[in-house]
């Protein structure tokens, strides 16, 4: 009889805040408008990071960051997510707290209960009710920064602290 435990589990590439996989079993977390397939990097509930993220694709966030988030796709930010940032994404779909200016080349959705403090430049608005919204919107499409072609957001960039709670 063999007693051996066969371990074959699936590879996963853990960094110490970032959980790098397709997540869109989670696709029922988030509420309308949060498709969370082909999420690029994570952050999860309890893990507080302080720093800057510059990530190629899409970013999921339920835990706190403090810093800057450029995304060259789109910023889920979950209902636990509290971010005191600096934000630069395709989109952003938020049902977290958001202290912070918001530049989406895209769109942006506030689903309740969201939370923004802080200025919101971008061509298209989504505001549920039930959002707390406190600053500025400005939606003139042709004031919103767009990449320069040899800026790439092929590495990811992190500093500072990280802890979990």
């Amino acid at each position: 009889m063999n007693t051996a435990v066969d371990d074959k589990e699936e590879s996963t590439t853990f960094k110490p805040f970032m959980k790098h996989e397709n997540v869109s079993r989670h696709s029922n977390q988030g509420g309308t408008g949060m498709d969370h397939a082909n999420v690029a990097a994570f952050i999860g509930h309890g893990v507080e990071f302080k720093g800057i993220i510059k990530y190629q694709g899409n970013v999921r966030i339920d835990g706190q960051l403090d810093g800057e988030v450029h995304a060259n796709g789109t910023l889920y930010l979950g209902e636990q997510a509290v971010l005191t940032a600096k934000i630069t994404a395709q989109a952003v779909i938020s049902k977290g707290r958001i202290t912070g200016d918001i530049i989406a080349r895209e769109k942006v959705q506030l689903l309740s209960p969201a939370v923004i403090n802080g200025s919101v430049v971008t061509p298209s608005l989504l505001m549920e009710e039930g959002v707390t919204f406190n600053g500025t919107i400005e939606m003139n499409s042709s004031t919103i920064p767009i990449a320069k072609p040899e800026e790439s957001f092929a590495s990811t960039m992190m500093s500072e602290t990280l802890t979990s709670a």
